[in-house]
């Protein structure tokens, strides 16, 4: 079983990347969780979501304290919440921002980046002005874990969102797939 844990700000969408993210593991004959984490979310403040992924029934119904994989929506985010807490040794992190890896200082885990935020208003791709980052960063997850394929991904996307809108988040999380930096 892999355990993925969502670290965003309320109106990011992270609550919705955990479901996408299940939908695009059960397509490809994986037992999934998809579980939000409410605790007092407004818009801006951190939140977490979470999602399991595994070959075999998921019996634990909990939030994830020890993940596989760390998804960092807002870059903003590391300043203020430690995303590696209870990440395991060979975990994975992958977050959004124009930085290099090597220029993260984590303690522990692998880590990739995607500038999302930059694919996102390069695309034209927002909500209120603001860019939508949930969808790209799932391209890069697939990209950096393969624990998904990235046409799962886009399937995923485009079976919630149809039309304009759908293509354009699928774009946006082709574009994160390609353009991800890894330090291993």
């Amino acid at each position: 079983m892999k355990e993925i844990r969502i670290h965003g700000r309320g109106g990011q969408g992270g609550v919705t990347a955990a479901e996408l993210l299940a939908r695009a593991a059960f397509k490809e004959g994986k037992w999934v969780q998809a579980i939000p984490f409410f605790g007092a979310e407004r818009r801006g403040a951190p939140v977490k979501a979470f999602a399991r992924l595994s070959d075999e029934p998921i019996l634990v119904r909990s939030q994830i304290y020890t993940p596989d994989y760390v998804i960092v929506l807002d870059s903003g985010l590391l300043d203020l919440v430690d995303v590696t807490d209870g990440l395991k040794k060979d975990g994975v992190i992958v977050v959004n921002t124009r930085k290099k890896p090597e220029e993260l200082n984590f303690k522990r885990g692998r880590v990739a980046t995607v500038d999302a935020t930059g694919i996102a208003l390069e695309l034209g791709l927002l909500v209120a002005g603001l860019p939508i980052l949930n969808t790209t960063m799932l391209g890069a997850f697939a990209k950096a874990t393969e624990e998904v394929k990235l046409e799962s991904v886009l399937d995923a996307i485009r079976q919630v969102w149809h039309g304009a809108a759908g293509e354009k988040n699928a774009q946006a999380a082709a574009l994160a797939y390609e353009r991800l930096v890894k330090n291993w």
